[in-house]
């Protein structure tokens, strides 16, 4: 308990807020790189998944390909392109890895958001006279943007709590205060960015739930709340 107790009063010290390892500006740094990878690897893996579930092919490459990345230690990972790309190239070498760690949810999220959507539905909108891309950009895309909400929550959660090891090639982040503070034995310190590094991710996670919840079409959520007050009064009903 005492060390929870320094661990707060490390926060809250007036110095977190000055110098150039301020609180501040760790927290900048650590969002920064994980919105700059998270764009990056959404930009790779959104459109790849879409062509996968809305053609139906290469599904079993994107397994393959998501379950090899998910197997490279993001560590080690880092450390190794440091080294390929020379100490000049740290931020480059940092972001690559983030964004290899978020491709696979990304791409699982886009393609099995199309794959989930009722092909009766789909088959509806071209009996409508709907062209191939009306039916992806009108049909598909929205159908299937709460799956691929998802995939892009699980992938800042990895991100956020991955750029944590960005401090061990120096380029700052809320993970600074952890890597300083373990070879120095304070484990207040320690303790204090860890708490930032959680919260950041509770924080972010919350966000993302509400707009994964705003994802669902309208006319969804009517269904779905429809559905669920039949079952409450088929429920109540059995019971009295």
């Amino acid at each position: 308990m005492n060390l929870f107790a320094d661990a707060l009063a490390w926060l809250f010290s007036p110095e977190r807020l000055e110098g150039p390892y301020s609180l501040p500006i760790l927290l900048g740094q650590h969002l920064y790189y994980t919105i700059v990878s998270l764009l990056i690897a959404a930009a790779i893996a959104v459109p790849a998944g879409w062509i996968i579930g809305h053609t139906g092919r290469g599904r079993e490459i994107a397994v393959a390909i998501s379950g090899a990345a998910r197997a490279i230690p993001s560590f080690g990972l880092m450390i190794l392109l440091v080294l390929l790309l020379g100490v000049l190239r740290v931020p480059e070498a940092a972001v690559i890895t983030f964004v290899v760690l978020a491709i696979p949810s990304l791409l699982a999220g886009a393609y099995t958001g199309l794959e989930a959507i009722d092909r009766r539905t789909v088959d509806a909108a071209r009996a409508m006279g709907m062209t191939a891309w009306q039916v992806f950009w009108k049909v598909e895309v929205p159908l299937g943007m709460p799956l691929l909400v998802g995939g892009i929550r699980a992938a800042l959660l990895q991100v956020i709590a991955t750029v944590t090891i960005a401090a061990y090639v120096n380029l700052g982040g809320l993970g600074w205060p952890i890597i300083q503070g373990i070879p120095l034995q304070r484990f207040d310190q320690v303790l204090g960015g860890a708490i930032l590094v959680a919260l950041l991710a509770l924080i972010a996670d919350l966000l993302m739930a509400l707009a994964q919840h705003a994802a669902v079409p309208a006319g969804i959520r009517v269904q779905q709340t429809a559905r669920t007050g039949r079952r409450a009064r088929a429920a109540a009903s059995a019971t009295a």
